[in-house]
């Protein structure tokens, strides 16, 4: 079945969003705020969730068209097939949001909607009661300047929900937001990558998913997952194909720091459920001595960090002193590139004493930040001779 397809994603993450779909071999239809709409097909479903790792959730386009008044949003959602999608025992909840749209009560098109589903499926079952006793079908009412998108979701708790969150601290990264960063840097499986403000060590445990070509979502359940009309086999068979993909031998080089005890013992803890602990090096230290580590000794390293900020711990002082030391390594070590991620608007000055070479706006949570992108030189590859001039 040819399908229209929706990944939701943080405003900002869009392009990256919309390259994780196009190198899966997806056409892509349109690319909007907050959303990407490709075609795909029931495998695609699955395969999107298992995969997809910036996006907030994958999305079945049931239906889109202009309702201005209640009649029309009733007819057009009748209209839409849903006993291809919802059984008799289907447990179906409708939710909605309205902005700029003539019909403005989101109580009252959800009211609207459901009854809608409701007949239509009364018509087909030939039943006058729903129990709703069977799997879950979360149906999405969109109003935007009068133009209504009605979604079916298949992915049920976030993408970000990877399941190797065991322990916390306080205002972690969404896991989809790490993916991201580490996504937009020039990071490969072949170079160091460096968070000396780990805290719990999301940022290095997506590069490890990434260098190990592990998929996000293989160690979850989706709610898509208990539908007859995806065929069990599909997820079996993707999760099978997923478990295939993974590349065990890849070697990482992986390195993270925390000032916290706490924040060490998280990162591990998170690591080790991840399956990816082997690549990962976590110690209890302050970034302020990043310039002392024993990593720092190679060339073209990647910095990709999310310092204390706002509603994270950190006072004024310390992170300026995080900044200096900053601003020393990569002077130190000009092969390095710096990838930041804060809303301090001082950073970018005080980290690198430089304007960025691009700079980015996102949102972690509802706080909006800036990704600032320091480019390091790139590296002299050293030939034969010069190696053994070097006595290499």
């Amino acid at each position: 079945m040819k399908l229209e397809l929706i990944a939701t994603a943080t405003f900002g993450l869009e392009a990256v969003v919309k390259r994780e779909i196009e190198a899966m071999g997806y056409k892509i239809l349109r690319s909007e705020d907050a959303k990407i709409t490709f075609l795909g097909d029931e495998r695609a479903i699955v395969h999107a969730n298992l995969w997809l790792r910036s996006a907030d959730r994958v999305q079945i386009k049931m239906a889109e068209f202009t309702a201005l008044e209640f009649e029309d949003l009733f007819q057009q959602v009748k209209g839409i097939a849903w006993e291809e999608w919802i059984p008799v025992d289907g447990k179906f909840i409708v939710s909605g949001s309205s902005v700029k749209s003539k019909l403005s009560s989101v109580p009252a098109c959800q009211s609207v909607a459901e009854k809608a589903i409701v007949e239509r499926l009364k018509e087909i079952y030939g039943v006058d009661y729903f129990e709703k006793s069977g799997a879950l079908y979360e149906i999405k009412i969109t109003l935007l300047k009068d133009r209504v998108t009605v979604t079916l979701d298949t992915t049920g708790p976030g993408l970000h929900k990877r399941g190797y969150r065991v322990e916390t601290v306080a205002a972690p990264m969404k896991e989809t937001l790490a993916a991201a960063l580490v996504q937009l840097s020039f990071w490969n499986r072949d170079r160091i990558l460096v968070d000396p403000c780990c805290g719990s060590g999301t940022i290095l445990i997506e590069a490890a998913l990434m260098g190990r070509n592990i998929a996000p979502g293989l160690n979850r359940h989706f709610t898509a997952e208990t539908w007859d009309a995806i065929p069990a086999r599909l997820w079996k068979e993707e999760r099978k194909a997923a478990f295939e993909a993974i590349n065990y031998d890849a070697q990482l080089q992986l390195y993270g720091m925390d000032i916290s005890p706490h924040a060490v013992k998280a990162a591990i803890a998170n690591a080790e459920e991840a399956g990816v602990d082997d690549c990962i090096q976590v110690r209890l230290g302050d970034a302020e001595k990043i310039g002392e580590t024993d990593f720092a000794e190679n060339e073209g390293g990647i910095v990709v960090t999310n310092p204390p900020y706002g509603e994270r711990i950190g006072d004024r002082k310390s992170i300026d002193r995080i900044y200096d030391a900053f601003r020393t390594f990569f002077s130190d070590n000009p092969t390095w590139s710096l990838f930041l991620v804060t809303s301090d608007k001082t950073a970018e000055k005080k980290a690198f004493g430089r304007p960025a070479d691009r700079r980015r706006k996102l949102f972690n949570g509802r706080l909006e930040v800036c990704y600032y992108q320091f480019h390091g030189k790139k590296p002299v590859r050293k030939t034969a001779d010069m190696r053994m001039e070097s006595g290499e």
